[in-house]
């Protein structure tokens, strides 16, 4: 590039970065942070469905609340039955308790009736009006929004229609339209709730016996902002099957302890401090930039986290370290580029361009197909697993300007002392290991069928561990026990300690006001709940259990479904992608691969008698992506190296050993995070990173073993064809 170019652009990237660290530096000091239920607590709500209702409806019930309370944009609630009749809903970092619990309490029974003349139903406009027979229920409305009335003051709700709700909606107001303007005939009502909404005159455009046309209409009342918004909500939301009543409400303590978040915070600054450590002993100065660059990653990341108004959990949290650990991959990437570069021409400023034009390839796709994936979870999930494609989301476009951009800019500044002390950069030799390995000349893959063999027993002991000791299921996932107990003072990290001394390390401690204790744990027998009972009472010095009721779990069955959907959705997804970009062969091996990894760590959980809960939940997510970017950047290697004709299993194996050093230093950033949660970490963060221990193994061999000899196996398969023809 001409060096007026290239001035040029560095000052664009110079000025993009500045502007994006400024923004997140005034966000992160203008925002505060919303603490989830583990952190800082919340309000829990009782709600009570009537003595009739059947079991079905009490839990279609719980599926319309948990749409509602996404639509409130609180992430991150819990919800979950409370024997037959009772939801509890937990709600953290919520502004206003009381509009939650009115918008939670609505029935939300949408009819659509017309007005048959005056009589004794009040209407907002002031009048009162008798009504016809119900034409349309909330079942024909597809979505509803508040949008300011072009037309005046105050706001409307634009509604539009699904299924025969437009045909419904045309023949109500074709008869409507034959009154006279100002007759009240020419209305037609909204009734929510039984109570009169809206009853606005049909347009005197609209021509008797054609009706309005289209898919959709609007609720005018004098709304104001907040009532509009509101009211589209509960519709968008649909319709309680059964009404509920709130029969408690009361302030939560936090699930975890001072001690465990800081024993928690302390594991992550030690993690990320060996990890910079590492990137400059391995890349020096070089490695001091991505350091850098690595902190305005960790600033733009948490800086949009605050502005999207995201709730912030330990899980979560821990989650937001080991990303900044993963977001070493795009510089290691583009570092090792570099070297190769710099081992051709001996010139390091063209060396570091052209390792950022030649990694761009790898960094694109593999960061495409996780956004393709974090997109379709937040697009087609709920709950938690929603969040975690917004979350992912973040990190990726936020690993990406770290990367191509920052680093891109600090190596610049710098270069003029690297270009007169190249061995300054770290990016001056290939490294020993890859001396080594190219030296000997190595093929990995001249019986590709041992390395399935290989793959097909670890497989077979990972089905093993299913079949032989199952997976513990968390009480998320299972329900289980509410216990409530008063006591003088308690303590929830006194209390958290004896229960699991008394062997329930996995129970859900939370304080009430200054006297109540909740203990949530999995399904337990009587015996079971004596003895729980008794560490409760032995940590506070005398409690007095006041309820034992059953639970169901928190991740209903309608949650769960959504996640598999969006999952095998967002997997055939990236296989699309990758038969695109590179070759079906190519985007089916690395569709195996991540099977694989999936199943390893399921088993392997199974086999260690660990709990899957909602934080095993999310390591799996972070699994499946980190397998993902493993195979693609190997697959992307191969796509350049196949230009040279060599055999197939011979570019396989080439580039694999290509791209060993980034798989190994990568592998070590991520590690050091993950071995100081492990090891300092909160009990709960220490089973998330030895999920992730283990899909990280998993995900780096699995790459050799399963992905590439599957790849060449249908390379064979098809070549064969070939030759029959």
């Amino acid at each position: 590039m001409p060096r007026p170019s290239a001035r040029r652009a560095l000052v664009v990237r110079g000025l993009l970065a500045l502007g994006v660290l400024a923004a997140s530096t005034f966000t992160l000091l203008t925002v505060q942070p919303r603490l989830g239920l583990d952190l800082r607590g919340g309000t829990q709500v009782v709600l009570e469905t009537p003595s009739e209702a059947t079991s079905d409806a009490t839990d279609r019930a719980m599926e319309v609340l948990r749409r509602r309370v996404d639509e409130l944009g609180v992430a991150e609630p819990v919800l979950a039955r409370s024997g037959d009749h009772r939801i509890v809903v937990e709600l953290p970092g919520v502004q206003d308790p009381t509009e939650a619990i009115d918008v939670l309490g609505r029935t939300a029974q949408l009819r659509v009736q017309p007005v048959t003349g005056l009589g004794d139903v009040p209407t907002p406009e002031g009048d009162a009006i008798s009504l016809g027979d119900v034409v349309m229920t909330g079942e024909g409305i597809k979505d509803a929004r508040a949008t300011p009335n072009p037309q005046g003051v105050g706001y409307l709700v634009g509604v539009d229609f699904q299924g025969d709700a437009p045909r419904a909606w045309q023949r109500v107001t074709a008869e409507a339209a034959c009154s006279p303007p100002g007759d009240p005939k020419r209305r037609v009502a909204f009734v929510l709730d039984g109570e009169v909404v809206s009853a606005p005159q049909v347009d005197v455009g609209t021509v008797c016996g054609t009706g309005m046309i289209g898919g959709s209409t609007q609720i005018t009342g004098r709304f104001a902002q907040a009532e509009a918004e509101e009211l589209a909500l509960v519709i968008r939301s649909g319709a309680l099957p059964v009404p509920v009543e709130v029969v408690e409400q009361r302030t939560v303590g936090p699930t975890l302890g001072a001690e465990a978040i800081e024993a928690s915070a302390r594991a992550a600054i030690i993690g990320v401090a060996l990890t910079g450590l590492f990137l400059v002993f391995v890349y020096r100065l070089a490695g001091l930039v991505a350091v850098l660059a690595l902190g305005g990653y960790a600033a733009l990341a948490y800086a949009a986290m605050l502005a999207i108004g995201a709730t912030l959990t330990l899980p979560g949290l821990a989650g937001f370290v080991l990303a900044i650990g993963m977001a070493v991959d795009a510089n290691v990437l583009v570092f090792e580029r570099s070297r190769e570069e710099y081992a051709r021409r001996k010139r390091l400023p063209r060396s570091v361009d052209q390792g950022f034009r030649g990694a761009l390839s790898a960094v694109a796709d593999s960061n495409v197909t996780t956004l393709l994936a974090a997109g379709l979870l937040f697009w087609l999930a709920t709950g938690p697993v929603k969040g975690f494609g917004v979350t992912l989301s973040i990190g990726v476009l936020a690993s990406l300007f770290s990367a191509l951009v920052l680093s891109r800019v600090l190596l610049q500044l710098v270069m003029p002392l690297l270009e007169r002390r190249p061995r300054w950069s770290g990016l001056h030799s290939l490294g020993r290991v890859r001396t080594w390995l190219t030296a000997r000349g190595i093929t990995l893959f001249r019986r590709p069928g041992r390395w399935l063999a290989a793959a097909g027993l670890v497989l077979l002991a990972a089905v093993a561990g299913l079949v032989v000791r199952g997976l513990e299921l968390g009480v998320e996932f299972t329900g289980g026990r509410v216990l409530e107990f008063t006591a003088a003072s308690p303590d929830a990290g006194r209390v958290r300690a004896e229960l699991a001394s008394a062997g329930f390390a996995d129970a859900v401690v939370v304080t009430s006001g200054s006297d109540g204790v909740s203990v949530r744990t999995g399904p337990v027998d009587s015996a079971a709940a004596v003895r729980l009972g008794e560490a409760v009472d032995r940590a506070t010095g005398g409690a007095e259990q006041v309820s034992n009721e059953l639970i169901g779990p928190s991740l209903g069955s309608e949650l769960r479904r959504n996640a598999v959907v969006a999952l095998a959705i967002a997997v055939a997804a990236q296989l699309v992608y990758l038969a695109v970009r590179f070759d079906w062969r190519l985007g089916v091996a690395t569709v195996v691969a991540l099977v694989t990894d999936v199943v390893v760590l399921v088993g392997v959980f199974a086999w260690l008698g660990k709990t899957a809960d909602a934080v095993f939940l999310a390591a799996l997510l972070t699994v499946i992506g980190y397998s993902v970017n493993d195979s693609v950047v190997v697959f992307d290697r191969v796509r350049e190296l196949r230009r040279t004709r060599a055999p197939f299993p011979e570019v396989m194996s080439t580039a694999v050993l290509q791209t060993l050093p980034r798989t190994v230093n990568t592998g070590i950033g991520v590690l050091f995070v993950l071995a100081a949660l492990l090891v300092l970490g909160d009990g709960s963060l220490a089973d998330f990173a030895t999920a992730l221990l283990i899909g990280l193994v998993a995900g780096t061999v699995s790459t050799v073993l399963t992905a590439a000899p599957v790849a060449i196996a249908l390379e064979r398969r098809l070549s064969l064809v070939d030759k029959r023809r």
